[in-house]
């Protein structure tokens, strides 16, 4: 059964090497790496944004965006969201303050 995330993921893979004049996933594409890492920050900030002005619905639409371009990202570094869950279910039941202090320094 496959769900919103799943159906985004296979929406962005089919349109990834679209052309670019009629498909905003690969004209992002085209654009490189740099540029949907770029868009993706762009929407995290608009999205803190939204969360210190306590507005909620702004808040929702905007982090659809962050997924949306999160997403994005990861199809064009050949990951994608079940990369995602296994990271998340690998911490699960770990303290974040533990999880955090185990991670090697960059």
């Amino acid at each position: 059964m496959t769900d919103a995330l799943d159906r985004l993921e296979e929406t962005i893979r089919a349109r990834r090497m679209a052309d670019p004049e009629s498909s905003y996933v690969a004209k992002l594409t085209a654009k490189g790496r740099a540029k949907i890492a770029q868009k993706l920050g762009e929407e995290a900030v608009e999205t803190v944004i939204a969360a210190m002005a306590d507005d909620r619905a702004e808040v929702i639409k905007e982090g659809a965006d962050l997924i949306f371009h999160l997403a994005v990202l990861l199809a064009d570094m050949g990951l994608s969201f079940d990369d995602i869950r296994a990271e998340l279910e690998r911490r699960e039941g770990l303290s974040g303050l533990a999880e955090k202090a185990a991670r090697k320094p960059d």
